[in-house]
């Protein structure tokens, strides 16, 4: 019987097997290492999602010994500081007035006037990691695409953006099961950095604004829709961490699967009608967020089995994503499957706002590599990181 252990090499390596048995056993799952209600089945995390008696926060309805919890030790507080101010940690009222901010600069319309510039930064990475004859995938074309088109949408200068994923590695790290001392003293250090680089860039837009999304958080403030400096602060660091991981982990797990699919690979060659389903058949296929909590601030009753006030859920995205109950042959890569209402992105409020603008990406990257690199193949077995729930790879190298 697979077992969910996700400290375990064989688990990371392929967790799916052990979701099957967890689907097969029951609708919730008390997980004692993690203190968490495990819940895998696809109509269930749809609906918890959606349901309002779960938060991703408690602090707007409880203290923490209200909730029958420990407080964060005080040395974490530049972590908690940048992290429980972004949007994705609020609840209504705050989250919804955040994210009404926040959308304007992800309209479609907006998101579609970014299309040029992303199909032509995609192609110029793929004809540098051509005229290389290879490389790392993860570093040439997956990280730097993503990281270019978010810090250029907040006005982040261009010599200042190699900080960023090292900074946004630390601070994610922290969403990992039970992560260490260690983890969480790296994670301090670069929330501290990030917090004030992002302050001396606000100060910087106040004086000298641009086209950019912090210049138009800084005037919306202005024009009276409130939002305070570490308001301010934790939404950037939010878009620029959102705003790549994913979509990072996406470009790698997604070309290492096509590797091991030559049949499916070939037919995207074939055609790349098949990108706009590719993309999310990948996405659903190695989920790169495995799984996303929340805490049960009513209880709620899942299959015979209450879960009291102050439990925490860990809702398995990449469980639901392989449900056979909503998919058909689950297991199977199909880059031409229709029928796909995979949660990736996440549902309910907490949908992921830059879920059109990540499809933009996954699909001009995409793209470029099938057009201006049509014999890429891999070049040795890639290395997995040691990560359960932001899922991805060290690196995928590759040759042309």
């Amino acid at each position: 019987m697979p077992d969910f252990a996700p400290r375990s090499p064989a688990f990371l390596a392929d967790p799916y097997p052990a979701y099957a048995e967890l689907r097969a056993r029951g609708r919730a799952h008390y997980h004692e290492p993690s203190d968490q209600w495990l819940v895998p089945h696809h109509a269930d995390v749809s609906a918890l999602l959606r349901d309002r008696r779960l938060g991703r926060s408690y602090g707007h309805r409880f203290t923490h010994e209200e909730f029958g919890r420990t407080p964060p030790p005080s040395g974490h507080e530049p972590f908690h500081e940048l992290n429980d101010q972004g949007m994705l940690e609020l609840e209504p009222p705050d989250h919804t007035r955040i994210r009404r901010l926040v959308s304007k600069a992800f309209t479609p319309r907006t998101v579609e006037r970014l299309q040029p510039y992303v199909r032509k930064l995609a192609a110029e990475l793929v004809d540098r990691l051509v005229a290389e004859g290879g490389g790392d995938l993860l570093t040439a074309v997956a990280e730097p695409l993503p990281v270019a088109v978010i810090a250029e949408m907040l006005g982040v200068p261009e010599a200042d953006r190699p900080l960023l994923r090292p900074w946004s590695a630390a601070i994610c790290a922290m969403y990992e099961l039970n992560p260490s001392e260690d983890t969480a003293r790296h994670a301090v250090t670069a929330s501290a950095e990030f917090s004030a680089y992002l302050r001396a860039l606000i100060a910087e837009r106040r004086t000298a604004p641009g086209d950019d999304l912090v210049s138009e958080l800084i005037a919306a403030h202005d024009e009276g829709e409130k939002l305070t400096e570490a308001e301010m602060v934790a939404t950037c660091a939010l878009l620029l961490n959102a705003g790549h991981e994913a979509t990072v982990n996406s470009t790698v797990n997604g070309w290492h699967a096509l590797f091991r699919h030559p049949a499916q690979l070939a037919a995207l060659r074939a055609d790349r009608a098949l990108v706009p389903t590719a993309v999310e058949e990948l996405m659903r296929y190695d989920t790169p967020l495995q799984l996303f909590e929340r805490w049960v601030l009513d209880p709620v009753e899942i299959g015979g089995t209450t879960l009291p006030r102050g439990a925490e859920v860990a809702l398995l995205f990449g469980s639901a994503n392989h449900d056979p109950a909503v998919f058909a042959a689950p297991d199977d890569l199909d880059l031409g499957r229709r029928d796909n209402p995979h949660i990736s992105f996440s549902a309910g409020i907490h949908y992921c706002i830059g879920a059109p603008l990540a499809r933009i990406e996954l699909a001009a990257s995409m793209t470029a590599l099938l057009e201006l690199a049509p014999g890429l193949r891999p070049a040795g077995e890639p290395v997995r990181k040691p990560n359960f729930v932001i899922r991805g790879l060290e690196g995928l190298p590759v040759v042309v």
